[in-house]
């Protein structure tokens, strides 16, 4: 079933995309490149709407009806609708917030959260001793302080994680792609687990398929736009996809070591200059990147390959090693850092 919800996910994203490419610049749904200072014509945005569509018709067709579904299936449509208005309109960064700590604690009622993280130095951490249950008419939740608050937090990161990087036409898709690649293929693998893998499978093969079958229309030069509708979908549900695998956080950080590490700089940058950290600006390293002179299509496929390179790496090392390779990143990140902002034209 893995390859019909891949093969699935992909047809029906670019069955929907092929539609959106004709049909939205008839709606007036295009960007507005002038106004970020691209020069080139205005193309159909947002086109994450046929990766909302996409998701929806293959969580229905292949997803069984239980609660943990049924709370990516809210969590992720209200975050793709709301992302849809946003991208159309423009809404306040606060409402935003709102709404992405909304769709996280949907999971969280839906009973997907992060029970125990690995320790680095041996044994585990357990996030869920702390307890107490809450009633709602006939529905009782339990809640786990850590664990929830832990949840939201790593949803909030790998939601605005991938819409940040979405500066770059394709590089949501492109790394979204490599991060569901290598999940997947830990979930494949009984050896480095011991709880069913079914959901993180077939979650991950979704994620895989919607990412490539869009990445046909956003990837350099774009022909589309896949806006925050696509890219927050993309990072709310990989995020699922690491929690249900087992807690598989360690591995999903290895392999967007960039992106976060981006997210957290740019976060931490712009609260040491006193300005609020939800405001946008171009400081973001691929932006110095474009402003240094690479093109789109080397950004992404510079991302892309690393990516790809600490997936694969992820694939062979337990926690110690990845540890030991995110901070590889970061030191690389660091140099390229250093080398970048130290120019003054940039």
């Amino acid at each position: 079933m893995t390859l019909q919800i891949f093969i699935t996910a992909l047809g029906f994203t670019a069955a929907f995309g092929w539609i959106a490419l004709r049909t939205f610049p008839q709606l007036g749904l295009v960007d507005r490149p002038h106004k970020y200072g691209f020069k080139r014509k205005a193309i159909p945005y947002p086109g994450g709407v046929a990766m909302i569509l996409a998701f929806f018709v293959t969580v229905m067709m292949f997803f069984p009806v239980d609660r943990p579904v049924l709370a990516v299936l809210l969590g992720g449509g209200l975050l793709g609708i709301v992302s849809f208005v946003d991208d159309r309109q423009g809404l306040p960064a606060w409402f935003r917030l709102v709404v992405q700590v909304v769709s996280a604690v949907l999971l969280v009622l839906g009973g997907i959260g992060i029970a125990s993280i690995t320790n680095p130095l041996g044994g585990t951490i357990v996030l869920d001793s702390i307890q107490f249950p809450v009633s709602l008419g006939t529905l009782t939740f339990t809640i786990t302080l850590f664990a929830d608050l832990l949840t939201v937090v790593w949803v909030l990161t790998m939601v605005n994680a991938f819409n940040w990087i979405d500066g770059v036409p394709g590089m949501a898709n492109s790394v979204g792609a490599v991060a569901a690649l290598v999940l997947l293929s830990l979930a494949l693998r009984p050896d480095f687990h011991s709880m069913d893998q079914t959901l993180a499978i077939s979650l991950s093969a979704l994620v895989l398929g919607m990412t490539l079958g869009h990445l046909i229309f956003d990837f350099p030069p774009p022909r589309m736009i896949v806006g925050d509708t696509g890219s927050m979908l993309v990072g709310f549900l990989l995020a699922v996809a690491a929690i249900i695998s087992g807690g598989k956080i360690a591995t999903t950080i290895l392999v967007l070591g960039f992106p976060i590490l981006d997210f957290v700089w740019v976060i931490l940058r712009r609260i040491m200059k006193g300005k609020s950290p939800l405001k946008g600006d171009l400081w973001h390293f691929h932006h110095r990147l474009q402003k240094a002179g690479f093109s789109d299509r080397k950004i992404v496929l510079f991302f892309a390959t690393t990516a790809m390179v600490f997936g694969c790496l992820s694939l062979l090392l337990h926690t110690e090693g990845k540890f030991l390779a995110f901070f590889a990143i970061l030191a690389v990140m660091a140099l390229l850092a250093l080398m970048l902002y130290s120019k003054r034209n940039l």
